[in-house]
């Protein structure tokens, strides 16, 4: 399961983005390294004063970015801590700051997944967190040490940029950069693609977004099919339980995780506890707009589910950081007047695809947003070779907006 992160779960065969086909293979080409840039100190991160400084870099890093939205430092300095987050019970990361004659210009994460390793039979360690002047130089420096993390703790593939995890925000992003970035997507200035090829990095996978508007309506083959499966009486849509989110919760957990496959690109079970984790954050979310998330049973069988919540973004960058003394009160002020969603997560049981319940999801998720005001809805991420899914979210209205690459290289 996808968390905002990914609106989906693909089976698909791990393949080349479109844009690196007709390359000569991988065993003939010879990787490019760029000279580390000699002018330039990295440093692990071991103290509370160094971790504030990886936190805090972003925000001057975007300064000038209009449709950046700055992350909230407290809410990131939780991210990267194990003790304040559930991840890190299969999990270990590492951080490291690049300086120029003192400044911090570069920041980067090394991390080792087990559970995913585990799942998938796979030796690779993930970077993320990934941010670099337009400097190959200053990008190999920071790659070379968490590289050589990576492969002291046996890893034998570095893939990336992963934050820390396939469900958080993942990818660079290629395409839409003129666009603002929905709630747990990530965003990057138009360089970073390079940075990575001119280090040896081969793109792995590309990962789309999608845009539905209130406007352009669903098609009309999509109302035909949901109003279809509507009047069978077989398929039951309702809202999650908000009085039963201990259970609800490990019903959602079933249906994300019949979907998963071993070598499957991308996610891998989550624990409980991480699970629980996400789903509070998200919480107050979910009961300000519970018409939004919705379950699908068949019988008394739950085998679908939709989680769509406002996107908060354009709220959050008020905040611009910090939510004291005033960025709560702007950020409270912005979610006022919030028209944009975000379609969170979206999965179906396997073996009840292909019978008509995304269509009717789809539907009341649009019928009572277009109900409660809002105009827009961006869904993703989904990998670009996942044609089911492609088909399924273009017919129901979905426009491309942005595309991330997900990189990989041997170590």
């Amino acid at each position: 399961m996808g968390v905002g992160y990914c609106a989906s779960v693909s089976d698909a065969p791990t393949k080349k983005p479109r844009a690196t086909r007709g390359r000569p293979s991988k065993a003939l080409r010879v990787p490019r390294f760029a000279a580390i840039a000699t002018d330039v100190v990295v440093e692990e991160c071991t103290s509370q004063a160094q971790r504030d400084e990886f936190v805090r870099l972003p925000l001057e890093h975007y300064a000038n970015d209009p449709v950046f939205v700055q992350p909230i430092v407290a809410e990131r300095r939780d991210f990267i801590d194990p003790r304040a987050n559930p991840f890190f019970e299969s999990a270990r990361a590492t951080y490291f700051l690049a300086r120029r004659q003192g400044r911090v210009v570069g920041r980067i994460a090394a991390c080792v997944d087990s559970r995913f390793n585990r799942f998938h039979g796979t030796r690779d360690g993930f970077i993320g967190l990934f941010e670099s002047q337009n400097d190959p130089g200053l990008a190999s420096a920071l790659f070379q040490p968490a590289c050589e993390w990576l492969r002291q703790a046996g890893m034998t593939r570095v893939v990336g940029p992963v934050n820390l995890a396939f469900h958080h925000d993942v990818g660079v992003l290629i395409d839409g950069f003129d666009q603002p970035h929905a709630m747990m997507n990530a965003h990057n200035h138009r360089f970073y693609a390079a940075l990575f090829e001119a280090n040896g990095f081969e793109p792995l996978k590309d990962l789309v977004n999608y845009e539905v508007t209130a406007a352009a309506g669903l098609p009309d083959k999509v109302v035909r099919l949901a109003n279809r499966v509507r009047a069978s009486g077989q398929v039951r849509i309702r809202q999650v339980d908000t009085a039963d989110p201990e259970g609800e919760l490990l019903r959602i957990k079933a249906i994300s995780e019949s979907m998963l496959k071993p070598g499957a690109f991308g996610l891998s079970p989550m624990s409980e506890a991480e699970l629980e984790h996400i789903v509070r954050k998200l919480k107050p979310l979910i009961l300000f707009r519970p018409e939004l998330c919705l379950v699908a049973e068949v019988g008394d069988e739950p085998v679908a589910f939709c989680i769509t919540v406002p996107d908060t973004n354009a709220a959050v960058k008020e905040a611009r950081g910090v939510l004291f003394p005033f960025g709560l009160a702007r950020m409270l002020w912005a979610a006022r007047k919030l028209q944009r969603l975000k379609v969170l997560l979206f999965g179906i049981k396997s073996g009840f695809r292909r019978r008509g319940i995304d269509a009717l999801l789809a539907h009341e998720t649009f019928l009572g947003a277009v109900r409660l005001g809002y105009t827009t809805a961006e869904v993703g991420w989904m990998p670009e070779d996942d044609k089911l899914l492609t088909r399924m979210v273009q017919a129901a209205g979905g426009r491309r907006i942005k595309t991330y690459r997900v990189y990989g290289r041997p170590l």
